[in-house]
């Protein structure tokens, strides 16, 4: 009996044979301390110098300007809280988009609680902000934007390029969280413009538990956490190096499969995409139609929950009704919420990723199962 298709890259990924091989490995004999000066802390310590090389060219960093940390949603409140602890009392502003992760909107209402003042801007009817819109909401006390690169459950990439430039001398910097795009797209932080730029390890094949906080140059931060001087002092405690290998090979193998582009994932996530709107008449797409990640698709299936969908076609699809980060919650997504997608059409959806593995077979598969689900439940129902 064949294994269900995994269409829910979004959530996490698979650790690749390489990151797995090197973590074993390095588990078994890696096991010095970084900090020490004997051979295997040594040792470990080139490790980590080499992994921070390898996550810095795949963001196009100075390795010297990558913090490691214990996961994306880490490095997130480090981005938000750790500039904020570092900023001027008359910059006490924050300005972030409707449809951020909740590692980052979690901290931002924290220093909304502290007396700090916070602006949620928008977002269209396909999860996308307005450059100008952020810009306009920018203050003289404005301390930092913070705006995703690309969303975790519809795929929208956000114009972080365009506020960058809008942005330039008004004093606010710019964090992007680009869990959910890195490894899946080009990501340079030059060509962004952004002053802190968010890695999660889990999402492009490393394992779970590792993350990375790009932090430019000059920019104001004080670290969270406390404790000993590790990653330039703002991440205390000990590394934990298998996991930063992996990381690092999961970079390089991400490094290698863009340089070929990203037609294989775009392929895939069409293909799905063409055989279910050609089975199920009303199928509707969420997010933007074109400035999307190529391996997204959000769509709405009429009549029917998207929970109930997933629970019919479970034996032959693993898939989610949103971000795993919010599993187990009734009720419509909020990021549709915030592109004001009515409840209807909100409870219908169902996001489908697919990953570099996934085959054409896969997708065959997949999409045969969903339409079977959905006419099932839709004469159910009629």
């Amino acid at each position: 009996m064949l294994s269900p298709v995994y269409l829910d890259y979004n959530a996490t990924t698979p650790v690749a044979t390489e990151v797995a091989m090197a973590m074993g490995s390095a588990l078994r004999e890696c096991y010095g301390n970084p900090s020490s000066g004997y051979r295997l802390g040594q040792q470990a310590a080139k490790r980590v110098t080499d992994a921070r090389q390898s996550v810095a060219s795949l963001i196009g960093a100075n390795a010297e300007n990558l913090v490691f940390t214990g996961c994306a949603t880490e490095a997130n409140n480090l981005a938000l809280l750790g500039l904020a602890r570092a900023s001027a009392p008359e910059k006490r502003h924050l300005v972030i988009s409707a449809t951020e992760h909740p590692s980052v909107m979690a901290p931002a209402r924290h220093l909304e609680a502290q007396g700090w003042a916070l602006t949620i801007v928008p977002v269209d009817k396909t999860g996308r902000v307005a450059s100008e819109t952020i810009a306009d909401a920018v203050r003289p006390e404005t301390a930092l934007v913070s705006v995703m690169l690309a969303n975790n459950e519809v795929g929208t990439l956000q114009p972080i390029a365009e506020i960058a430039k809008r942005l330039r001398g008004s004093g606010a910097l710019l964090h992007t969280d680009a869990a959910q795009a890195v490894g899946k797209i080009s990501v340079d932080v030059d060509a962004l413009g952004v002053d802190l730029l968010t890695v999660a390890g889990h999402k492009f094949q490393a394992g779970k538990g590792i993350g990375a906080l790009y932090v430019r140059k000059g920019t104001p931060i004080q670290q969270i956490l406390f404790g000993a001087g590790h990653e330039s002092g703002l991440r205390p405690g000990t590394e934990n190096v298998p996991a930063i290998i992996g990381l690092g090979v999961a970079a390089e193998l991400a490094a290698k499969r863009l340089a070929q582009g990203d037609n294989i994932l775009r392929e895939r996530r069409d293909q799905l995409h063409g055989l279910l709107s050609a089975a199920i008449p009303g199928l509707q797409l969420n997010g933007h139609p074109e400035q999307r990640l190529p391996n997204t698709l959000n769509v709405s299936f009429p009549r029917i929950s998207g929970q109930a969908l997933l629970a019919a076609a479970s034996d032959a699809v693993m898939a989610s009704v949103g971000s795993a980060c919010h599993a187990g919650e009734s009720g419509p997504s909020g990021v549709l919420g915030a592109m004001g997608l009515n409840p209807e059409r909100a409870l219908g959806a169902v996001r489908l990723s697919v990953g570099w593995e996934t085959h054409s077979s896969d997708i065959e598969r997949a999409a045969y199962a969903l339409v079977n689900a959905w006419q099932c439940l839709d004469r159910s129902h009629s």
